[in-house]
């Protein structure tokens, strides 16, 4: 029986192959599990012409690359936002989809609640490298939640980070996601939310996401936030979920 075929993409900060390397191991050899990078740090500096349909394009030549016509496709954060408009654009490629606290995922029927949350990341535009990340951070969490420390010494990667999260938000902005292309996505979809994240930015979200997909699983990681999610710190758990959605799928 051919393995599992899954596409893996990351956040914006931490790399694809570090943020998934226990959960690659919990999924076990029965799954072909591909950690995929995001266009955004293809090279040196974000591409020119940077765009969420820059990140699909990617995501559809690491498939082909592959030889994988149909595969399962898992999104945390920015990379949720990418897999999120692949549904959208590109459903006949995707047997699933598992969004892990996607970061964007459209901007029609927001709540004041989620835009006055979502304003405050325009603060971020004027601050250096160092408090840019914090501020970042600390805006995605509960109050009295403090996001994980950053790593000492700096690991090489992150001094990319700063200009890669300006330009994935600015790929937010200029995009469109049409509500209706997410309801005509016929195939299951499984949701990690973060109890300890920020529930104006991700809480909200889900409960849109939920009217939209017509298969649509939730599980709440109560322990969880934004910083710490399940695939890094509880990847046997979310490995027992992602196994059951793509047996239901393939099954």
């Amino acid at each position: 029986m051919a393995a599992v075929r899954a596409l893996l993409l990351p956040g914006i900060v931490t790399p694809a192959g570090l943020a998934y390397e226990r959960l690659v191991a919990a999924l076990g050899d029965g799954v072909d599990a591909r950690p995929k990078e995001l266009e955004v740090y293809r090279g040196a500096r974000p591409p020119d012409g940077y765009s969420l349909g820059t990140e699909v394009a990617g995501v559809l030549r690491a498939a082909d690359a592959a030889g994988w016509e149909r595969f399962h496709l898992v999104g945390y954060s920015g990379g949720g936002a990418v897999a999120a408009v692949t549904a959208a654009t590109e459903p006949g490629r995707l047997a699933s989809l598992a969004l892990l606290e996607p970061a964007w995922t459209g901007t029609e029927g927001l709540s004041a609640a989620e835009e006055d949350a979502r304003a405050e990341f325009e603060q971020l535009a004027d601050l250096d490298p160092g408090a840019f990340l914090a501020t970042f951070a600390r805006l995605q969490l509960r109050p009295g939640v403090h996001p994980p420390p950053p790593p000492d010494p700096p690991p090489p990667w992150l001094a990319a980070r700063p200009a890669a999260i300006r330009a994935l938000t600015a790929a937010f902005a200029a995009a469109e996601l049409d509500p209706d292309a997410l309801r005509r996505f016929d195939r299951p979809v499984y949701h990690a939310l973060g109890g300890l994240s920020r529930p104006e930015l991700y809480a909200e979200q889900a409960a849109r996401l939920a009217r939209l997909f017509h298969d649509f699983t939730q599980e709440v990681f109560e322990e969880r936030h934004h910083f710490d999610p399940p695939h890094r710190v509880e990847p046997e758990r979310l490995a027992a979920s992602l196994l059951a959605l793509w047996r239901r799928a393939e099954g």
